[in-house]
């Protein structure tokens, strides 16, 4: 992510199917645009357009050490393999490159796409944390802590 892709981060969080998920377009913005240490954001591209962000944070202290990821894919791409595809692509680094043994991901509860394209990766369902996140609608949600283990990681 670099100074100008507000633009097209804008329209990755205002797709209705993200804003679901991320809320207010405008603070998902600036959170990506304002990465702390130990967080990377990219912008997903195909066929020339940009059609979604992923971004990874690693956790530091040696005792805890792994990486987390994130993803959103505006809803034209969604369901073609592209979500997948992007994770896979950056859990391969996340392990190959930066030597993590272990990734997590936290998706709502009830956001079973998601769920089945971090499947297809190679997570599996760690456990759900009880009213883990406040949703756009105001209402607390369950999350649902997912992990991989660098060998699960699926081709």
């Amino acid at each position: 992510m670099r100074a100008g892709d507000e633009a097209k981060l804008m329209e990755i969080f205002s797709d209705p199917t993200v804003a679901k998920w991320w809320g207010d377009p405008n603070k998902a913005v600036v959170d990506t645009m304002s990465a702390e240490e130990g967080e990377s954001h990219f912008l997903i591209e195909h066929d020339g357009q940009t059609i979604g962000m992923i971004q990874a944070y690693e956790e530091s202290d040696s005792m805890y050490r792994h990486a987390g990821i994130d993803i959103s894919i505006r809803s034209e791409w969604q369901g073609q393999g592209l979500g997948p595809d992007a994770i896979r692509t950056l859990a391969r680094y996340l392990i190959n490159e930066l030597g993590h043994h272990r990734l997590t991901i936290d998706p709502a509860a009830h956001n079973t796409n998601a769920i089945k394209a971090y499947e297809r990766v190679g997570f599996k369902t760690v456990g759900v944390m009880r009213n883990y996140e406040r949703g756009p609608d105001g209402e607390w949600h369950d999350g649902l802590l997912m992990d991989m283990l660098a060998e699960e990681l699926r081709d």
